[in-house]
């Protein structure tokens, strides 16, 4: 009977039938299968096959096993058969024989540990139940397993792992439970239904806080090999993730590395141990997302590293293991090869991501001419903006920023995160999308608000003219009006002036007519003063007054004092100049006296800041404005505040010239200490350059290379202008255009004059005087001297003036005079001699014809010392390469070397075996691949493929990798 074809679930690792030859076929029982006598004679082959198929379908295995099982010859076939039956007819393993019992034991198992106290033969029954259900699941035919899943047989390994107690957690009794769930997987049918359980890997995990040893390892043989299986390297990811909750780390993978540090004092279990551990993290950093993403397998073995994972691997070589070694090997070999890769991003060799100066100027150099630039500085601003100080939620917004920057680099186009998602419903997809379309909507609308603003800017320009013109013209129409009134009204008054004059003469005459008692007439008879006694003359007054008639028709007492108060204020000065003098002195929040004061007193308490100063010399009041107060003074307390602060200003004597001292006095020191480091770097500088004697001998060797690479041109030469100094990088070699002059002559300063690479230590101002300007320096020395001399004079002229009380200028500026002059003696000492060293440098160099500034002249040897460093740089980090790439060769010929050795093994055990049955399995078999370290072989083949892609391109793509060919 042909075998069935069964379906492959992915198993991508795989490799315990590498060969061609006849694979082992592994079948274990409680007993050794033993030769027997047949109880019935061998049916016919057709019988035969059909019979045997139904062994081997209940037996769950893989199709090359199943083709090994059906091509054993007929007698063996009929023996395993009768072998099988029997087993099954076996009264004594009735009870045995159905998953029941054994779920029934452990539930009973789980439920006893707490209530009592177990000896050791006691204990050893209940591990020997435990272990019986292993075998029963690795041995029992299909249905076994079929019902062992539907009776939640799982279920209950799971819930007894999780209620352990301390005494049975370190008991053989764990090991046997996790051997149970292990022999479960070894099944198809087994494996899919642990992998679909949502806790089952992460109870799984929780074993591993146990001081058992040999529990560990076949908890990290499970999760490794778990890695391995299609969707199974996320499960395992979160496993350890609720294993750091639940063992308390501070970190994910913690436990593991105090593991792999740790000494057990038992050679073989702690080899053992490790050799899990670390076949585990390779199958967490290798297999997964982490088969073909660099960016998962370099954030992932980042936490390793910060959780100190080399030293301690630099430790575990003292084991001398093979198996260890080999695994350590692997996991070096893909970091060197994941680190070169990253390096070669940036065009360098390697980058140490423990310096974050390092890192941090790749990142600027790689942005600096890009529009992603500002947001760099954008970030970094606002990190210098984090809490730093150890306070409530200090670190947790650092953990966040990191978590966040992990998903933008991990996160793929499907918004699926490899690793743990740190933060829910963070798309990083989606966020850019929008972050594009807002950038797009945003320069949409900046150009429709520039076209509106513009728009709106004609539309005002024609509103302004229209206005204007509007005004201009109703200012005529009205200036005619009032004119006209103020016409007509003196005529009205001028008439009834005319009249009044006639009414009061008429008065006057009827007056003197009255003034006396005319006898006869009514008058006489009258007395008005009996009138006046009794006549409320107040209110007469308030009625009929003139004053009353006028507040009347003005309006009410508030209109008179409004009206008052409209009074216009004066002005005289440009009104933007006034507007601006208004600016400042409400930034000054002084009162005109009290500026007044303080410029008397020399500012004595501090009050006029340098700044403040400086714009004070721009509002100083100027003839013309002064001629105009002048006539206005009269109207003092009309003048509005610029126009008042600028005539009270020029009433003190020489205001602009104690102005322009004061601000000369507080400017001095800090002018002085900016032309002094200047001065000074050029005369260190100069002195330097020519008392250096590794300068001179390197001079010597440039000028022997020059001329034998000149030689039958020109001839000898005697000497060079120093500008050529900075061609020698500019001179490529005919070889190979990637190497300069520059590098070939450090080679041979290193290996003949190494003393002369110390000649960056004898020109430490060079950098400082390369940056001087002479005409500019000697501009602002002359400057100082002009202001001193200009102080000195309004000195002279303050002491013939008679001074208030309160004026202090001829005493402050005495002294400071006394002082400055002497320290800026000082200067022009430095700078006389520092023009003396120059010149004298110059000479020195055979310049003394060339006019060389020193900024040009300096600029040359720092632009040469900058190139100097940066070649031995490049040289450096082609040593480290090339020491890089000869200590992977020697690995990697170790390893193959190896790997052969232990493959000619494994073929000569399969042929020595032959046909012997043992245990086996899918699961076993990937588990044993990992533990050795077979399951990587593919992915060490794979390496040295893209190591030797990678290393011709390499060549082709920067100048630290050209300069590897040069021979030392």
């Amino acid at each position: 009977m042909a075998p069935r074809k069964r379906s492959h679930h992915g198993l991508g690792f795989l490799c315990c039938f590498g060969g061609s030859d006849i694979p082992e076929i592994n079948l274990r029982d409680n007993h050794p299968l033993q030769f027997m006598e047949f109880s019935s004679p061998i049916p016919n082959a057709e019988e035969l096959n059909i019979r045997f198929a139904e062994l081997v379908d209940e037996l769950d295995l893989t199709d090359k096993n199943r083709e090994a099982m059906f091509a054993l010859p007929p007698e063996k076939k009929w023996q395993i058969y009768c072998s099988k039956k029997k087993e099954q007819e076996d009264p004594n393993k009735l009870a045995t024989s159905w998953p029941d019992y054994y779920i029934d034991r452990i539930n009973s198992m789980a439920a006893m540990q707490s209530l009592y106290a177990f000896d050791e033969e006691e204990t050893e029954m209940r591990n020997q139940v435990v272990e019986d259900l292993k075998t029963a699941l690795r041995t029992q035919p299909m249905r076994f397993v079929t019902r062992f899943i539907e009776l939640e047989g799982l279920t209950c390994l799971l819930n007894f792992l999780r209620s352990m107690d301390h005494a049975t957690c370190e008991s053989r009794i764990h090991t046997s439970l996790i051997g149970c769930i292990k022999a479960l997987m070894n099944n198809s049918q087994g494996r899919a239904h642990v992998l679909a359980q949502p806790e089952a890997i992460s109870t799984i995990a929780q074993s591993l806080r146990t001081e058992n040893s040999k529990t560990k390892v076949a908890v990290l043989e499970i999760l490794g090999a778990v890695c391995l299986v299609p969707g199974g390297h996320k499960k395992v990811l979160q496993a350890m993730l609720h294993y750091q909750v639940y063992a308390a780390e501070r970190t994910r993978f913690q436990t593991l590395l105090n593991e792999l540090d740790r000494s057990l004092g038992r050679y073989r279990d702690e080899v053992n141990l490790k050799t899990a551990i670390m076949s585990f993290i390779n199958a967490v950093l290798n297999a997964g997302a982490g088969e073909d993403n660099l960016e998962f397998r370099l954030h992932l073995r980042y936490e390793f590293l910060m959780l100190g994972i080399q030293p301690v691997i630099d430790k575990l070589r003292q084991h001398e293991n093979a198996i260890l070694d080999k695994h350590l090997d692997f996991f070096e070999m893909v970091r060197n090869e994941d680190d070169l890769e990253l390096a070669r991003r940036f065009d360098m060799v390697h980058i140490d991501t423990k310096s974050a100066s390092q890192m941090f100027e790749l990142i600027h150099k790689k942005l600096k001419y890009t529009e992603a630039y500002p947001c760099l500085l954008s970030v970094l601003h606002h990190c210098l903006q984090m809490p730093y100080k150890r306070n409530g939620g200090y670190f947790q917004q650092w953990q966040l920023l990191d978590r966040i920057l992990q998903q933008i680099v991990l996160q793929d186009e499907r918004g699926v995160d490899p690793d743990l998602a740190p933060l829910e419903n963070f798309n990083v997809k989606n966020i850019v999308n929008m972050l594009i379309n807002e950038n797009e909507v945003k320069q949409w609308r900046d150009q429709a608000e520039k076209f509106r603003k513009e728009h709106m800017e004609l539309v005002s320009r024609l509103e302004r003219k229209e206005r204007e013109c509007e005004t201009k013209t109703l200012e005529k129409e009205e200036m005619m009006r009032t004119l006209n009134k103020m016409k007509d009204k003196l005529a009205r008054e001028s008439q009834e002036l005319r009249q009044a004059r006639g009414q009061v003469a008429e008065l006057v005459a009827q007056l003197s007519e009255l003034s006396e008692r005319v006898p006869g007439t009514v008058w006489n008879e009258i007395d008005d003063m009996q009138v006046f006694r009794i006549l409320d003359l107040e209110d007469f007054e308030k009625m009929f007054s003139a004053y009353q008639r006028h507040q009347k028709e003005l309006g009410s007492t508030e209109d008179i004092y409004l009206a008052s108060r409209k009074v216009k204020e004066l002005s005289v000065i440009d009104g933007r100049r006034a507007q601006n003098c208004i600016i400042l002195l409400s930034k000054l929040k002084l009162s005109n006296e009290e500026i007044r004061q303080a410029i008397l007193k020399m500012d004595e308490q501090e009050d006029l800041a340098k700044d403040m100063l400086e714009q004070l010399l721009k509002f100083i009041p100027e003839k013309s404005d002064i001629d105009l107060l002048e006539e206005h003074k009269h109207e003092i307390e009309r003048m509005a505040r610029a126009d008042r602060f600028l005539y009270e200003m020029s009433r003190i004597d020489h205001y602009q010239q104690r102005l322009q001292a004061l601000f000369f006095k507080k400017k001095f020191q800090e002018r002085l200490a900016e032309a002094k480091p200047k001065v000074e770097a050029i005369l260190l500088a100069s002195r330097e350059l020519v008392r250096s004697k590794r300068l001179r001998q390197m001079l010597e060797v440039i000028l022997a290379i020059g001329n034998f690479m000149n030689k039958g041109q020109r001839g000898g030469a005697y000497g060079f202008r120093v500008a050529s100094l900075n061609k020698i990088a500019d001179t490529k070699s005919s070889i190979d255009r990637n190497i300069s002059l520059l590098h070939y002559l450090i080679m041979i300063l290193e290996k003949h004059f190494p003393d002369i690479l110390n000649m960056p230590s004898e020109l430490q101002h060079l950098p400082e005087a390369a940056k001087v300007n002479l005409a500019e320096l000697e501009k602002e020395v002359g400057n100082l001297r002009r202001g001193l001399r200009a102080v000195e004079v309004e000195l002279e002229y303050q002491r013939r003036q008679v001074r208030e009380p309160s004026d202090k200028f001829v005493p402050v500026m005495s002294d400071f005079i006394t002082v400055s002059s002497f320290s800026f003696s000082e200067l022009e000492d430095q700078l006389n001699e520092a023009r003396d060293k120059f010149a004298k440098a110059l000479m020195h160099f055979g310049e003394h014809d060339s006019k060389m500034q020193p900024d040009e002249f300096f600029g040359i040897f720092d632009t040469f010392l900058q190139a100097f460093s940066e070649a031995r740089q490049d040289l450096e980090a082609m040593r480290r390469r090339k020491e890089e790439e000869e200590r992977r060769a020697r690995m990697e010929a170790m390893l193959k070397e190896q790997r052969e050795r232990e493959r000619w093994q494994r073929q000569r055990k399969v042929l020595a075996a032959g046909s012997s049955l043992e245990e086996g399995g899918e699961f076993d078999d990937l588990v044993s691949a990992l533990r050795s370290g077979e399951v990587f072989d593919k992915d060490l083949c794979k390496l040295k493929r893209s190591r030797k892609r990678s290393g011709s391109q390499a060549l082709e793509v920067t100048r630290e990798r050209a300069i590897n060919r040069l021979n030392y």
